[in-house]
């Protein structure tokens, strides 16, 4: 599985070296390194997450009631539902221990409102969904709901995504990424959802995270519907940064704010 793996992101390269070259791409990625028997690569994670924390909270204190973006092909505005929490690569377990779920993260995200997103979104990479690179892709929502999409290759399989089910035309997720991270800047294609989805922004079409709204935990579907959260048998993130993406937020007084220019953070997070 590995050395398939391997000949996908290294594609003509003899199978030992595309292997030890996939390796050493994630070992980097995960921000270990040659001395990763000392200290260092946990140090390196602490501070990271911290990062991440950092910029989670900044947001949460934000508020911000829509999300604007602008770039080559986009020009998206997303509404956010009243109690959306942003949430960044630390979690906290039941017994109260730190802990990273997924390595690598470079992420902080949230949950759109089902019923507020307008506009057209470009991908800026190939998405690898059931086994087809879906490339070069534009999605058109209206009212929450996709409306039509297109793709330069993989369309078919895009579209039956996109019909799943009820909710899989809508957005359960939007994640913040610069184009500076690690993943991004290797200029690798993974194919791999974990890795390649912390390479730019993205969203994800399909069902929201109940833990990315107040209460979402507890609420009866219908409650969790009626607050803006999406509920789909899929969860698909597809990504759409890069170094020309444009992001504003609007805050609760009505005041536009730029979030992200050129792909990286603008203001202090």
């Amino acid at each position: 599985a590995a050395e398939r793996w391997a000949a996908k992101v290294f594609p003509g390269a003899p199978p030992d070296d595309a292997t030890a070259r996939l390796w050493d791409a994630i070992l980097r990625m995960c921000r270990i390194g040659d001395d990763r028997d000392s200290a260092t690569p946990a140090a390196a994670w602490s501070a990271h997450l911290d990062s991440l924390v950092h910029r989670s909270d900044f947001l949460n204190a934000r508020r911000y009631r829509t999300l604007r973006y602008r770039g080559p092909g986009t020009d998206l505005v997303i509404g956010l539902p009243a109690d959306h929490v942003w949430v960044s690569g630390r979690s906290v377990s039941a017994q109260g221990i730190a802990f990273a779920p997924n390595m690598p993260t470079e992420e902080v995200f949230t949950m759109p409102h089902q019923d507020r997103v307008d506009g057209i979104v470009r991908s800026s990479k190939p998405l690898s969904y059931a086994g087809v690179t879906i490339e070069d892709f534009t999605i058109r929502f209206v009212g929450g709901r996709a409306v039509e999409a297109s793709a330069a290759r993989g369309e078919a399989v895009l579209r039956t995504l996109l019909a799943s089910d009820e909710g899989a035309a809508r957005l359960g997720e939007i994640a913040l990424v610069p184009h500076s991270s690690p993943i991004s800047q290797s200029g690798l294609l993974f194919f791999n959802t974990l890795f390649d989805e912390n390479a730019a922004s993205h969203l994800a079409v399909g069902s929201a995270y109940r833990f990315t709204m107040k209460g979402g935990e507890t609420m009866t579907d219908d409650a969790f519907a009626a607050a803006g959260g999406n509920r789909s048998m899929v969860h698909v993130d597809f990504m759409i940064g890069n170094g020309e993406l444009d992001i504003d937020g609007e805050r609760p007084d009505g005041s536009v704010e730029a979030l992200m220019r050129a792909g990286e953070w603008s203001v202090a997070v």
